[in-house]
């Protein structure tokens, strides 16, 4: 089957813009069983002033409730970059959201965090396709596991997943494989990384449901269009802050070698006054 790549944020959008596929992906990650989901996509473009090219982009944050009654918010970050670069936009973003109240049944709440970071470039010294970072409450003064949790803490830390496509392999057992099974950045039809063959059985029900709705839009010359046009916006976006980051590296190589001259220029007239103060010690 000719699927789209769902790395694109318009491609990813129509997979969560249905319920049960929403469900899936996040009680899928969490190894939750997810009752409810409500979908909020952030949507902007970055400032055309500080970017020469109008660049659209979604945030994904899903407020779900799971089997206990909990709820949560979740959000859902995807990455094309080649490395780490943005960074800095992943802090901020999450900032922003630990600054937020939601809406649960007509009240206002503080909700506990979890990300998922789907992501274009390999993690160094992380090969796993999907890690789970998850945190533990540890008694220090009797060192054992404190097994409950505490609203208190639990808003203020947050359990995090990472997706990282480049490492998906054609492995299809779990629940958890068929899921990234998706994601895999292989089979391309195209030279673009736009169009892909999916080579599994979707023998899922929700994963039949997500190749279905994945390969209306590959094979849609619309759809086709505007995820050439966020990947040539993104290509160009990338070259440019690849340049910047390539210039500024370049400056602060500048200023380590400037430092080290002055260093060494220090060092010598420090050498030369201790000659100095030796000289008139002799001569005295």
């Amino acid at each position: 089957m000719i699927i789209a790549n769902p790395i694109y944020d318009v491609v990813f959008k129509r997979l969560m813009e249905n319920e049960r596929v929403a469900k899936f992906f996040i009680g899928t990650m969490l190894t939750e069983d997810v009752i409810s989901v409500q979908l909020k996509p952030q949507e902007f473009t970055y400032d055309k002033e500080a970017v020469p090219v109008a660049i659209f982009r979604l945030n994904f944050i899903a407020i779900i409730k799971t089997e206990t009654g909990e709820h949560k918010k979740v959000l859902i970050e995807i990455q094309k970059a080649k490395n780490e670069m943005d960074l800095m936009r992943f802090r901020n973003y999450l900032a922003e959201q630990y600054k937020k109240q939601d809406v649960v049944d007509d009240v206002q709440v503080t909700l506990p965090i979890t990300t998922i970071y789907i992501l274009g470039f390999n993690l160094k010294n992380i090969k796993s396709a999907c890690v789970k970072v998850e945190r533990q409450y540890h008694d220090l003064i009797n060192n054992t596991t404190i097994n409950h949790k505490n609203e208190f803490i639990e808003n203020l830390t947050h359990d995090s997943f990472v997706v990282q496509v480049e490492r998906i392999t054609g492995k299809y057992k779990s629940r958890l494989d068929k899921l990234l099974s998706v994601f895999e950045q292989r089979n391309f039809i195209d030279d673009k990384g736009v169009i892909k063959e999916f080579n599994h059985q979707a023998d899922v029900e929700e994963l039949k449901i997500m190749t279905d709705i994945l390969h209306h839009v590959g094979a849609s010359a619309e759809e086709r269009k505007e995820i050439e046009a966020e990947r040539e916006a993104w290509r160009t976006y990338f070259e440019m802050f690849e340049k910047q980051h390539a210039e500024l590296k370049q400056k602060n190589e500048l200023i380590i070698i400037k430092n080290k001259a002055l260093d060494e220029k220090d060092r010598a007239i420090e050498e030369m006054r201790k000659e100095i103060e030796a000289l008139k010690k002799n001569n005295q």
